[in-house]
């Protein structure tokens, strides 16, 4: 911090306009991949998966309400866990204040974990989350989606994340999956994005990316080892 180069305004404003260059470059290459994403054939999901919600029993195509989008993020937390992952609790502190404006443009919004749907609300009370979170525990649905994986699967070292053999033996992993339903009410499965993938969806960490140190992850036993639930870091 305190041997970084300190400049003139002038020679400050001139290197600054040189990186906006690249910052704009980068945007309109974000936008293409954006439009390409979306141009992206989609498959129709005909298996019938059932959740289990503050609204009863609810099936993948009445997640949807009455939009014809859904955004599901694949939340880990077993069912023999007493909490939800810290990691994807830190992108579910982003979720609460967005749901609004995605259903003001056709789309709906729902979190899926294995835990049953008591251990689910207990833990959203203890966080202030209010998003729509749903048990898949009686259903296939994180197993075919590849975000929790059978024991049997990992003891082989063939279960399958992130479109690649899984690296890690954990029962859960993060993810994000989109869907369309038709007029006729057929679901279809466009987009799926894990690991790294979901970094863009993570508020906080995009405004590390803005500070000096960035997000000081360097020579940490893991990237995300700082981070806590949000109620532990005054602890």
């Amino acid at each position: 911090m305190t041997t970084h180069e300190v400049v003139s305004k002038d020679e400050w404003v001139e290197a600054r306009k040189r990186f906006l260059a690249k910052e704009k470059e980068f945007t309109r290459l974000r936008e293409q991949l954006s439009a390409e994403r979306r141009a992206l054939p989609w498959m129709r999901v005909d298996k019938v998966y059932t959740f289990d919600g503050p609204d009863g029993r609810e099936t993948l195509a009445q997640l949807f309400g009455d939009r014809s989008q859904l955004v599901v993020y694949h939340f880990m937390f077993a069912p023999e866990w007493e909490v939800g992952c810290k990691s994807c609790s830190f992108w579910a502190d982003n979720f609460n204040g967005i749901t609004a404006h995605l259903r003001a443009r056709d789309v709906a919004f729902a979190a899926i974990s294995r835990a049953p749907l008591a251990k689910l609300q207990a833990f959203a009370r203890r966080l202030g989350w209010t998003f729509k979170w749903v048990s898949s525990d009686e259903s296939d649905f994180n197993y075919d989606f590849e975000v929790s994986f059978q024991p049997d699967a990992l003891a082989r070292g063939d279960a399958t994340y992130n479109f690649a053999k899984l690296q890690h033996a954990n029962s859960d992993m993060p993810g994000i999956s989109v869907f369309a339903k038709d007029e006729s009410g057929t679901v279809f499965r466009t987009y799926s994005t894990y690991g790294r993938g979901l970094d863009m969806m993570n508020t906080a960490y995009h405004y590390l990316d803005l500070v000096p140190k960035g997000r000081d992850e360097a020579g940490l036993p893991d990237t995300m080892s700082w981070v806590k639930l949000r109620d532990l870091y005054d602890r």
